[in-house]
């Protein structure tokens, strides 16, 4: 058993959404809907203004409040702490839609929800999601949070900063924002890129 994660360094993202192409590819989103789209924001005051990039997804959160609103079960954590979607049982009703406080979960037009799995496909088949693979940047690191010599430990152990979006919500999310410009407006909701 693991227990997955994924770390984003805001300080090497440069927004050119080839993560977000290479997940649209890999998990043949259809048109119209994302499972990971970019936020923009500026930061400082002209003359000394700067852009920053986030990266955004369905977190695996480890008390995910998407799991207990599915009247069906079809939305469940499985034994890697992975926050899937069992779309057979899926009845559209859109309760796991309205629980994520972040916006991570749509409507796929066959009829049932769908969100990120962190290519649980890939992962099975000992390969790093789609959008860890194609980042020109490498800003984006998957691992297993509880071997103490994987990727996504080391970047924690190295980085300046670390935020999670909105903490206050208690969902004890398993994407990690790495050296954040500061902690003012890590949860507004700027320009998303698509």
């Amino acid at each position: 058993m693991a227990r997955y994660a994924m770390v984003i360094d805001l300080e090497s993202c440069v927004g050119c959404s080839a993560c977000a192409a290479a997940c649209v590819l890999e998990n043949e989103v259809p048109p119209g809907h994302n499972r990971l789209w970019i936020r923009q924001r500026e930061l400082g005051v002209f003359p000394e203004l700067t852009v920053e990039y986030r990266p955004e997804q369905c977190l695996h959160c480890e008390n995910p409040p998407c799991v207990p609103a599915c009247p069906t079960g079809a939305s469940y954590k499985n034994e890697d702490g992975l926050v899937l979607v069992r779309y057979e049982r899926c009845i559209a009703c859109g309760a796991c839609v309205a629980a994520c406080p972040y916006d991570a979960r749509f409507m796929n037009p066959a009829g049932y929800v769908d969100k990120c799995t962190f290519c649980e496909h890939r992962i099975a088949d000992g390969l790093d999601p789609a959008c860890v693979e194609t980042c020109p940047t490498g800003c984006r690191v998957f691992g297993d949070l509880d071997d103490p010599t994987s990727a996504v430990r080391e970047a924690l152990a190295k980085a300046g900063r670390i935020d999670v979006l909105r903490p206050e919500m208690g969902t004890e999310p398993k994407l990690f924002y790495l050296n954040t410009p500061s902690k003012r407006g890590l949860n507004d909701t700027e320009e998303v890129q698509q």
